[in-house]
């Protein structure tokens, strides 16, 4: 079992920037693969940026790609989220999630057995 907490999420202006943290409990975090997705009201969660147990390899959408970072600290069971150049359509509440068996459809949903509870991250124009 893993818990999951993310923190870091506010509002800000566009073209400005947040890091948004997600702590996770279990001395197991470092083999799971871990994502973000994010989810504006009335729409579908999406998925945003996704890295490997060891954060060999890092994967994002294309809508975020050169602009969002994800990384991790295994030895402070944290990930990490570094958004730069923010735009209004960033906003959305936004998901770290855990995937103990590190599949390759690290953009679905499904793939995820673990969530956090979500922050929101708002961004004004």
């Amino acid at each position: 079992q893993v818990q999951l907490v993310e923190s870091g999420g506010g509002l800000v202006q566009a073209g400005g920037s947040l890091r948004l943290s997600c702590a996770a409990s279990g001395r197991t975090f470092s083999m799971y693969a871990m994502g973000w997705f994010r989810q504006a009201p009335g729409q579908e969660r999406e998925f945003v940026a996704a890295i490997r147990w060891n954060g060999g390899s890092t994967y994002y959408a294309d809508s975020v790609k050169g602009r969002f970072t994800i990384s991790r600290d295994n030895a402070k069971n944290t990930v990490y989220l570094q958004m730069n150049s923010l735009k209004p359509e960033d906003t959305a509440v936004y998901y770290c999630a855990a995937d103990p068996y590190g599949s390759s459809w690290y953009w679905e949903v499904r793939t995820y057995d673990y969530w956090g509870q979500g922050t929101q991250v708002t961004v004004s124009s």
